[in-house]
């Protein structure tokens, strides 16, 4: 299963929203399950579950933006950056320009929604989807994520900023 979320980040919420699996601990895996074993210990079909994550990844894709997309239009000023990161890892390292998601910013964004584009990211680019479609819910049609988070922006973008690990990862 480890290997299937670093592939498909939305696969969690994927499979808890069609089946009910991942989100509660009677219907928990671990990460070194396969597929084949949750759908089992579940009686879902495997086939069922590929096709539910397939297209649970075709809808995410519309909603990542790659590192050189951002940057472009953030030279262009066309978005706001949003780091929906700890404070620590913020204040640790950030993409320049960007602001800290606190619940206070959130809804001020919700209650007067900007005209610019909105892109969020994380640190590797798995959680902001479940954030950015939070985003998308409540009005923010407008709101994207930074595919690979800024792990990739600096690989890719800005290598000055230092690159870290998380130890849950």
């Amino acid at each position: 299963m480890d290997d299937l979320l670093a592939r498909l980040p939305g696969a969690r919420r994927a499979l808890f929203s069609a089946f009910h699996i991942g989100g509660c601990q009677s219907c928990a895996y671990r990460d070194e399950d396969t597929l084949a074993t949750v759908c089992t210990s579940h009686e879902i079909k495997v086939e069922d579950a590929i096709e539910t994550l397939l297209e649970s990844h075709r809808h995410d894709l519309q909603m990542l933006l790659e590192p050189a997309e951002v940057k472009k239009r953030l030279e262009d000023g066309d978005l706001l950056l949003v780091d929906t990161r700890t404070r620590e890892e913020h204040e640790a390292v950030a993409i320049a320009g960007s602001q800290l998601m606190t619940q206070e910013y959130q809804q001020s964004l919700f209650g007067t929604p900007p005209d610019q584009t909105i892109i969020l990211y994380d640190h590797a680019g798995r959680d902001v989807l479940d954030h950015c479609a939070w985003f998308r819910g409540h009005g923010l049609k407008n709101t994207f994520v930074l595919a690979g988070g800024i792990d990739a922006w600096s690989r890719d973008i800005d290598p000055s900023l230092s690159r870290y690990r998380l130890e849950m990862e």
